[in-house]
């Protein structure tokens, strides 16, 4: 039996294909893997695959580790396909994204999830996804096709509708945001036992308990005390007003709902310590920290630290070529599985994964306020993905009109009119039929 190939689309990203190289590599049972790396850029591809191979000589590992440009052949015959890409990058895509905003006064934190940034990076990135899948159901029909691309729920619902691979979004949002409330409780996180449900960066902690001891009193006691860390405090107001801590970070959740950034009220900014324009300063220090970075993951002197991250890419891969079971956070159709979401939209919940692939959870009814605000979510999504699936033009100006934050902030002219300077703006790469 041959080993497993594993194809990264988008292995340009050299710190993130590291990461997950390195948990693939670290499992006893994967080191054998064929991985192929796969990108548009051919510098930053020899980055990366140079990277690989010191990962693979430090582990000594028997992998093979090869890199392409010719996607054909990267997924020719592939049981995993990971998938990392950023269709139109920083520059142009999210400088358009932020800076065309701005003109109308409409001002973004993160804007690759919701919000007309989201809805923007939706009709670039699902498009090309829907083309590769259909790559993938040539040269790899039965491959399971792994997405880290944001805007995850968009992308994992319009794949749905476009494609027959099977896909599975994944985020890091849900083991990270227990981390960080592990922290502030003062509770080892190894103790924690969770349970959550929702939407893709608006799921909520159902159950956050210590061998079934409730955790949220001890989250309350934060408020009470004081302790609420600056980086929080969006998150730790919706706790206070909701039950329920979501999982996704405070800067991505102040721009997904209408009350946290307002023109005229700097206040607000200042009071929730809101990062305005977070992910253009977040890319351009990388950017900068990138040549020095290169260089010291290229220097055969230097060892590259190995350390297993949160992401989830790797236990599926081992739980589905070994058989031992692994339970995960997965993006999947709500297939009757959250029975007050729509039906068909994309949800984040606990998943088994063994030879069987992703089996999700089913979590019967959320607490209505969850749901009733995930559906303002849903409603964006849903359009967005209309427009793209059908090529009705009309329905991006829809999913606009209904985002939380870009309502709360512009009326419907202004709306339409940014709507057309954004598609103006990107031009080749919206499709033509939408642009």
């Amino acid at each position: 039996m041959r080993p497993p190939k594993i194809t990264f689309i988008g292995a340009g990203s050299t710190v993130f294909a590291k990461h997950l190289m390195g948990d693939i590599l670290s499992f006893e049972d994967l080191q054998d893997v064929d991985i192929v790396l796969y990108d548009i850029n051919e510098e930053r591809l020899n980055e990366s695959l140079a990277v690989g191979n010191k990962i693979k000589q430090q582990l000594n590992v028997p992998a093979r580790i090869t890199a392409t440009t010719d996607r054909s052949k990267a997924m020719d015959g592939a049981d995993f396909c990971i998938n990392m890409i950023q269709v139109a990058g920083y520059k142009p895509g999210t400088v358009v994204d932020f800076e065309t905003p701005k003109k109308y006064g409409l001002r973004q934190t993160i804007a690759d999830t919701l919000g007309i940034g989201g809805i923007m990076r939706a009709l670039r990135t699902v498009p090309v996804l829907a083309e590769m899948s259909k790559d993938m159901e040539r040269l790899c029909p039965d491959t399971l096709h792994i997405n880290y691309a944001n805007p995850m729920a968009m992308n994992c619902w319009g794949l749905s509708r476009l494609s027959k691979i099977k896909t599975v979004g994944l985020c890091h949002s849900v083991p990270y945001t227990a981390k960080e409330l592990a922290e502030d409780i003062g509770v080892p996180y190894e103790e924690i036992d969770y349970l959550v449900a929702g939407i893709n960066h608006m799921a909520f902690y159902l159950k956050f308990e210590r061998n079934g001891e409730d955790l949220y009193p001890l989250i309350r006691k934060v408020m009470e005390e004081g302790r609420v860390p600056d980086g929080n405090r969006v998150r730790y107001d919706m706790f206070k007003r909701l039950g329920y801590f979501v999982t996704e970070s405070s800067e991505h959740f102040a721009e997904y709902v209408p009350w946290y950034i307002k023109t005229g009220r700097e206040d607000l900014i200042e009071r929730f310590n809101i990062p305005l324009d977070e992910y253009p300063r977040r890319c351009e220090k990388q950017i900068a920290d990138w040549k020095t970075m290169s260089k010291d993951l290229q220097d055969s002197s230097k060892t590259i630290p190995i350390e297993r991250s949160v992401e989830y890419g790797s236990h599926i891969i081992r739980a589905m070529v070994t058989g031992k079971p692994a339970v995960v956070y997965g993006n999947v159709p709500n297939d009757q599985i959250i029975s007050n979401l729509p039906e068909g939209c994309c949800v984040e919940v606990p998943c088994v994964v063994d030879r069987n692939g992703i089996q999700p959870t089913r979590i019967g009814a959320i607490p209505p306020h969850l749901a009733a605000l995930m559906q303002t979510n849903i409603n964006v999504q849903a359009l967005t993905v209309e427009a793209i699936v059908t090529g009705k033009r009309e329905h991006i100006y829809h999913a606009a009109m209904l985002d939380p934050h870009t309502s709360a902030e512009l009326d419907l002219d202004q709306i339409w009119s940014l709507t057309d300077d954004l598609l103006k703006a990107h031009g080749e790469w919206i499709p033509e039929n939408l642009r």
